[in-house]
């Protein structure tokens, strides 16, 4: 059965592009289209899509209020269309808190060009939140004795004797909410650098590093070229750029190879990780779609470094991390919370450790 979709925005251009791009997806199918919030709430209750697309500027009520109440009244997956500004970062970052599960910019050069590409990147994202909701909705109903096992056998618990001298967390799809409740609980003294390699436009990275410092305890900012690793400071790397770590525990931010699907790319900090920090790194992947961070994961085990991954049920996108665990790579596949509770742990050591 198709996936359904219900666009809402207010511009009748894209509504009505939107629709074209849909209709050359196979497996989609629209189900129907609203002009405002007010709207987008009542064909949510009427229609029951599995998926909707949703502006955050228009009349009558606005993206973020209706979303808040979609969600409060039956929670659908919502894919936010969002404009390549600092405001715009700003309103999906609170759109994404407020429950949507991803976002797509609203490049209108893009919109009204060729098809092709956007048709593909579209549909992937609408069809992979579409059953990413489902598969939440199965694990709800799953009764505790049938939930599955892990994937793959497990090596033996590391246990950490000091914390280690850096920690580097690939994020994609679902990955801002769950790296800020990860951060959230760290405290100001806390004795580990940290690097966040977050799949997001060049635009938004600036935003979302803000937003994440207003938040925290621990200082958080976008990533330059020549800072330098500290304990206590967790460093974003820049949207459309590639993250890395030189000698002296200096950070390199390099222009992003057109050669590579991601930038940033989990697989090239965790690579620049596990040359420069080899056993003493440690890598978390977190939720999202593809297989980014996987190759990076292997060349850290090689260098003997630790491998975390988020599990199925806390992931919003079960990709990133599945990737890692079914090639047998994770030391750990945890909950959000555990390993939230893990990263936190690492504060009860007696000193800081300097990198």
């Amino acid at each position: 059965m198709a996936v359904s979709v219900l666009i809402v925005d207010d511009s009748a251009f894209f509504r009505r592009r939107l629709t074209e791009l849909i209709a050359g997806c196979p497996e989609l199918r629209v189900a129907g289209t609203a002009s405002n919030g007010q709207e987008a709430i009542e064909q949510a209750r009427a229609l029951r899509p599995d998926v909707i697309t949703m502006d955050y500027e228009m009349p009558v009520m606005d993206g973020i209020t209706a979303l808040r109440a979609i969600m409060a009244e039956q929670p659908t997956p919502v894919l936010m269309f969002s404009s390549l500004t600092y405001e715009g970062a700003r309103v999906t970052l609170e759109a994404l808190e407020a429950g949507a599960v991803d976002f797509l910019p609203k490049n209108l050069a893009e919109i009204s060009g060729s098809a092709e590409a956007l048709r593909s990147r579209l549909g992937e994202k609408l069809l992979a939140i579409a059953r990413g909701g489902r598969q939440r909705d199965r694990r709800s109903l799953r009764p505790p004795e049938s939930a599955p096992a892990a994937t793959a056998p497990l090596p033996a618990r590391r246990r950490w004797q000091k914390p280690p001298r850096v920690v580097v967390i690939g994020a994609s799809t679902g990955g801002p909410v769950a790296l800020q409740q990860m951060l959230m609980p760290l405290p100001a003294g806390y004795p580990v650098p940290l690097l966040l390699v977050q799949h997001m436009p060049a635009s938004f990275t600036p935003a979302f590093a803000e937003r994440l410092d207003s938040l925290c305890r621990i200082r958080v900012r976008e990533a330059r070229d020549g800072d330098v690793l500290e304990p206590g400071l967790a460093l974003v790397a820049p949207g459309g750029r590639q993250l890395l770590i030189s000698r002296g525990n200096r950070v390199r931010v390099l222009p992003g190879d057109e050669r590579l699907t991601y930038r940033p790319s989990v697989d090239v900090s965790f690579a620049a990780a596990a040359s420069t920090h080899g056993a003493g790194a440690l890598g978390v992947v977190l939720t999202g779609m593809g297989s980014d961070g996987c190759e990076g994961a292997r060349v850290l085990k090689q260098a003997g470094a630790t491998v975390w991954a988020q599990d199925e049920a806390s992931s919003v996108i079960y990709g990133m991390p599945m990737a890692v665990a079914r090639a047998g790579l994770a030391d750990e596949i945890l909950s959000l919370a555990a390993l939230r509770d893990r990263l936190a742990a690492f504060a009860d050591s007696a000193a800081p450790v300097r990198p």
